[in-house]
């Protein structure tokens, strides 16, 4: 169990990895771009909107019309569907920039082209660190081989299909890479690999869970918190905001290649991420780390029952130690783990009542209890 001695260790040696300035560039940029967002009132789309338009850029966003914003300033939106075909509204018109956030299906990608090619100067894919066959390597880089697709026709897929084997996300991902770079041109082509994207707007809880857990809402938590493994695991994960706002700079530097897009700037231990988690909601959690033997015996699942985890050994000891030297050369940048925290914890804060009830990833209450029970019945021991 976590002492506060040790607690107090923990925050100081987060706050010394995580705190460092961020770089991002700061008012106008040199040159207005002329910028389309496919998928622009999503997670990220927003951030880079509103990132784009403090840099003086002028854009316009195509989605479905489901989601209304206030934006800080003029944006054109246009209407259409993806899934049906219905791009009209992107005929006849040209833009220096294209970034393609939503895309999951290779014939998004084939048919946004057809329109697109020679109408816009580079094009932005933001894919997924999941397109990479094997986990298993530590420092890998993006020159790793992708996981092949396995289907009879990826241009074929649907939704439905994703949805029914969601093996194939990875694998429709790294297909549309390979369709977007054809379509536009390696020179022409960014490709962005995010890992697990967190922060305000995260309605996966994937990373929600624990600004949550740690500070204690709700009358149903016990008082020690279940902690993976023995905290020496590392992660990796990208604030949501400088994600958007680096893949706007790779616009305006018109840098092209293929870039994973995840953090932190240095490897950072699930002691320490907790750590920082607990300092940006200014909680004192009663950790205990229960055994990654034992978490897999009582069938509690990495990323979805202890979100962002994943045990650091075997077959996943690559996955959160993928290398992102590429991407801190392209400028990448990030704000400290504590503001994320405790911003994510605010906006979870105004979701409504029932929606806060009920978290979409993490230990229930009552399950985390009765594994903590057994835990301490069995003496500590796997």
């Amino acid at each position: 169990m976590t002492t506060r001695r040790d607690y107090l260790s923990l925050s100081a040696a987060a706050a010394a990895a995580l705190a460092a300035p961020r770089a991002s560039a700061q008012g106008r940029a040199r040159k207005t771009l002329r910028i389309l967002i496919l998928g622009g009132t999503g997670f990220i789309g927003p951030h880079e909107v509103r990132y784009a338009l403090a840099r003086g850029h002028q854009v316009t966003i195509f989605n479905r019309g489901r989601q209304k914003e206030a934006w800080p300033g003029p944006v054109e939106e246009l209407l259409g569907d993806r899934n049906t075909g219905d791009l009209k509204a992107l005929d006849g018109r040209e833009w220096d920039v294209c970034i393609d956030n939503p895309t999951t299906l290779p014939f998004w990608v084939r048919d946004a082209a057809k329109v697109l090619k020679g109408k816009v100067k580079q094009y932005v894919f933001v894919s997924t660190i999941s397109v990479y066959a094997k986990n298993d390597t530590p420092g890998a880089d993006e020159t790793a081989a992708v996981d092949p697709y396995k289907g009879a026709d990826p241009m074929a897929e649907t939704q439905a299909s994703l949805a029914k084997n969601p093996a194939l996300y990875g694998q429709l991902k790294a297909v549309s890479e390979a369709e977007a770079r054809k379509a536009f041109g390696a020179s022409a082509t960014t490709i962005v690999r995010p890992g697990l994207i967190v922060g305000p707007g995260d309605e996966t809880d994937r990373f929600s869970y624990w600004p949550v857990r740690l500070a204690n809402l709700g009358d149903r938590w016990g008082p020690q918190v279940l902690a993976p493994g023995d905290g020496s695991d590392p992660v990796q994960f990208v604030d949501a905001r400088d994600l958007a706002e680096w893949i706007v700079r790779l616009a305006e530097t018109r840098t092209t290649g293929t870039f994973n897009g995840t953090g932190p700037a240095k490897q950072l231990l699930t002691k320490d991420f907790l750590a920082g988690v607990a300092s940006g909601v200014q909680a004192r959690p009663k950790l205990e780390w229960v055994a990654t033997t034992f978490l897999q015996d009582h069938k509690v699942h990495a990323w979805s029952d202890q979100p962002v985890w994943i045990p650091g050994q075997g077959e996943t000891a690559g996955f959160h130690r993928r290398s992102i030297a590429r991407a801190l050369k392209a400028g990448l940048t990030f704000r400290p783990l504590p503001t994320t925290a405790g911003d994510t914890l605010a906006w979870f804060k105004t979701l409504p009542a029932d929606r806060q009830a009920k978290l979409r990833s993490g230990l229930t209450p009552e399950r985390e209890t009765a594994l903590l029970a057994e835990w301490k019945a069995n003496g500590g021991k796997a």
